[in-house]
């Protein structure tokens, strides 16, 4: 059961309870209510409700597929997505080891050309199945994934056979299902279409990859059931913990504690990042949203704002215990700040986890007044990325802008109104660190900023970064957030451009001097990246979001270092 303290949030949060009690409202959710909601289209999103007990008649034939792909020597399984297709396979593949001779699930959700190439290094083409996964059967990445990886294993395997490593997760009747059977893939399994992407877990989505590599899907999806029926309709307020949690986050979210910090045991860390997306995704437009703040370095009470709420996810027994988060975390509740204890009794109960946060998120944006099924914000960046595409198969080139400020190995970039701000905060001679200064100046109380990061995700680059991140967290006292590019735009995207205005972003692009050709297309990945970034930055200044871009050239590792230096002067200078 969910244990909290609440501290002056408790009356409001048995307020919400007796109201969500005594109104009926888990009843109405159940039954597909869109005044629940905004009364829009919310009763055509819900199909995960029943998802599970649907999901069952599936997981024979999932196992059948899994035999098969093992027998036939299959040693690994490359999925090729992005936001609900790819964060939840992504999490069974970094907590779960393979096991008697299943392959290796490995996931693609990047376009940086250095991701794609070390992950062709690691995996024997000759020996790797293919899964193609899109709910639409539209989205960019995995489309062009797939005409990269399909047009590579024709040079190392006979034609007729390619098609045979490749296999959809799509919806019905969609382009990507169409090719599937043109192209003769091994396998399509469909989605609902009344389950959106990030709802989707529980389904062909999340339970094919699972199965794939060797998981036991029956057991998952049965103590989801188990989870499913604690969250029903008859199950009081007060007992109900998909009600409690999302109360507790829609009552702070409105009470401006909007920034959801995650503290999440190392045995399930990647769990956090398929939060990311269901909470900001979900929650984040109209100006409102709740902010999921995931992998922050813990820090000591004084280091954390007013705006925040702790989410500690604590996968039980004695073996699996952080002693120090759980230090951390009643040092954090002590000091006065809403604590929430969310238990995950073994890794086999992971499924019912993802059925409460998803049932937790739509309590959550009943309470904040908004549409959690829909995603506006995303939709104009993937737009304006295509635009951006588009442009580049005309022309052959990027628009390209210029720097308000360059060195020798880094340029800065953002728009005139930035600029202008920007200059109206600068002190001293112009140079990177002052500019940087005047940046960070921005940054007011209950802010967050943002590490957007369209460079490859490694563990050199994502080190370098969290460093970085914890100079700002520590100097500036507001919750940091760290994404790495197009990944996040399918996901904690949405609440940087369409949630409230309280973001500093500092968005980091880089050279690609090891560019990637994709077949049929005149753009390389390189540029897609570029494109995308220029997308996600441009509709960030329509918002009229705080943002600057830094953009590295040469080596990247040496650039992210100077980077976190210039950030550590500017720190410092700002706090003589």
């Amino acid at each position: 059961m969910i244990k909290y303290s609440a501290g002056k949030a408790q009356a409001a949060i048995t307020q919400e309870l007796n109201a969500w009690q005594n109104e009926n409202k888990m009843s109405r959710l159940w039954q597909n209510d869109p005044t629940l909601w905004t009364n829009h289209d919310e009763n055509k999103w819900t199909g995960w409700l029943a998802l599970m007990q649907s999901e069952l008649s599936e997981t024979e034939r999932i196992t059948a597929l899994a035999l098969q792909i093992k027998a036939e020597g299959f040693k690994h399984i490359v999925l090729l997505g992005m936001g609900g297709s790819s964060l939840c396979p992504d999490m069974w593949a970094k907590t779960f080891n393979p096991t008697n001779d299943y392959p290796q699930l490995h996931i693609l959700d990047s376009t940086d050309p250095l991701q794609i190439l070390h992950l062709e290094e690691h995996v024997d083409l000759k020996h790797t199945f293919f899964i193609v996964s899109s709910k639409s059967g539209t989205t960019l990445e995995p489309n062009i994934f797939k005409q990269y990886f399909y047009n590579r294993l024709q040079t190392v395997l006979n034609k007729q056979d390619v098609g045979h490593c490749f296999m959809a997760i799509t919806d019905p009747k969609t382009p990507l299902d169409d090719l599937a059977q043109k192209e003769h893939f091994k396998a399509i399994f469909h989605g609902v279409p009344s389950v959106g992407g990030r709802y989707s877990a529980l389904s062909n989505f999340g339970m094919v990859p699972a199965g794939l590599m060797g998981l036991d899907i029956n057991n998952f999806l049965n103590i989801a059931i188990e989870m499913a029926k604690a969250c029903g309709p008859n199950v009081s307020a007060q007992d109900n913990p998909g009600t409690i949690l999302g109360v507790i986050l829609g009552v702070c979210g409105k009470l401006g504690k909007n920034k959801i910090t995650l503290i999440v045991s190392p045995g399930i860390q990647a769990l956090g990042a398929w939060l990311e997306q269901l909470l900001a995704e979900s929650t984040g437009k109209q100006g409102k949203g709740l902010i999921p703040v995931d992998l922050e370095p813990l820090g000591s009470p004084p280091v954390y704002g007013d705006d925040r709420i702790f989410i500690y996810i604590r996968l039980e027994g004695a073996d699996n215990i952080d002693h120090v988060q759980e230090t951390v975390v009643a040092e954090i509740e002590k000091a006065g700040h809403i604590v929430a204890r969310v238990p995950v009794a073994n890794l086999l109960h992971l499924g019912a986890a993802l059925f409460l946060w998803e049932i937790a998120t739509v309590v959550a944006g009943s309470i904040l007044d908004i549409n959690p099924f829909d995603q506006p914000d995303v939709e104009a960046s993937k737009i304006r990325t295509k635009q951006l595409t588009n442009e580049y198969e005309k022309t052959g080139k990027l628009s390209q802008s210029t720097p308000i400020y360059s060195e020798e190995n880094i340029d800065l970039f953002t728009d005139e109104t930035n600029f202008k701000d920007i200059e109206n905060h600068l002190t001293g001679p112009k140079n990177l660190v002052n500019y940087m200064r005047a940046h960070l100046n921005r940054i007011h109380e209950n802010d967050y900023v943002d590490l957007s990061a369209f460079i490859e995700m490694s563990d050199q680059n994502i080190t370098l970064l969290q460093q970085t991140r914890l100079l700002i967290r520590d100097a500036k006292k507001v919750a940091t957030c760290l994404g790495f590019g197009p990944r996040f735009l399918h996901s904690t995207g949405q609440v940087y451009k369409g949630g409230p205005n309280i973001g500093v972003f500092l968005q980091i692009t880089t050279d690609h001097p090891k560019d990637i050709s994709i077949p049929g297309e005149k753009y390389s990945f390189g540029e897609v990246l570029n494109a995308q970034a220029q997308g996600d930055f441009e509709v960030l200044t329509q918002r009229s979001r705080r943002a600057l871009r830094i953009h590295l050239k040469g080596n990247v590792v040496a650039g992210l270092k100077q980077l976190h230096q210039i950030i550590y002067l500017a720190l410092n200078k700002d706090q003589r």
